[in-house]
């Protein structure tokens, strides 16, 4: 069972980094746009449909990336406090009675709608128009690949219930803590304010 939890998670990361790609197409296109616009005086009317198009693209296809690393915004003043099996209760009962209805809810209304879409050859309404049938497709394959990814969360608070530890994610690069770094370099806090002092010197020097 965790090797499938497991897999779930690489596909969820695997995604997540192939579409993080789109970061550096879209600050090339804005870039290009800009010295397009401002130093050729050549702007084009389709630019910005197609940052909307990619930004899109990049902000729905890293849900289930993030619900994978457990980087969804919540609140830690509280839960962070909790026990592993209060947490796991806690993100059950908001799973089954929010997340999963809703996400459904989006991949099967974003499938009809993409199929409508791509029906009409549906295009932008710009004087340069671009084809947006292709990108409402990405609305019931994020929905797809979120509702998966929270089936693996599902089956995490179950573990978590009956163990009492939360099971193992896959691992990606992460913002550094500074108490993890400390534990990882081996140095204390007196440590640090011992450096401090070498630095600043004592009291008594700087006066």
């Amino acid at each position: 069972m965790q090797r499938l939890l497991l897999t779930v998670d690489k596909l969820s990361t695997f995604m997540g980094h192939v579409f993080s790609w789109l970061i550096v197409a879209l600050t090339a296109l804005i870039t290009w746009e800009v010295y397009s616009r401002y130093v050729m005086n050549r702007p084009h009317a389709w630019a910005l449909d197609a940052q909307i198009m990619l930004y899109g693209t990049l902000f729905m296809m890293a849900g289930a990336y993030t619900l994978a690393k457990n980087g969804h915004v919540r609140g830690d003043v509280l839960y962070g406090f909790f026990r592993p099996r209060t947490q796991a209760t806690v993100d059950l009962v908001l799973y089954v009675l929010f997340f999963i209805p809703g996400i459904f809810a989006l991949t099967y209304a974003g499938w009809d709608f993409a199929r409508a879409s791509a029906a009409i050859r549906e295009q932008t309404f710009s004087a340069e128009a671009l084809p947006i049938y292709p990108f409402k497709f990405i609305i019931p394959l994020a929905g797809g690949l979120l509702l998966l990814q929270g089936i693996v969360e599902i089956v995490r608070c179950v573990r978590c219930l009956k163990e009492g530890a939360w099971p193992s994610r896959e691992e990606d690069v992460e913002e550094v803590d500074v108490e993890k770094l400390k534990q990882m370099v081996h140095v204390k806090d007196e440590d640090i304010l011992a450096a401090d002092r070498q630095i600043v010197g004592h009291p008594e020097q700087t006066r």
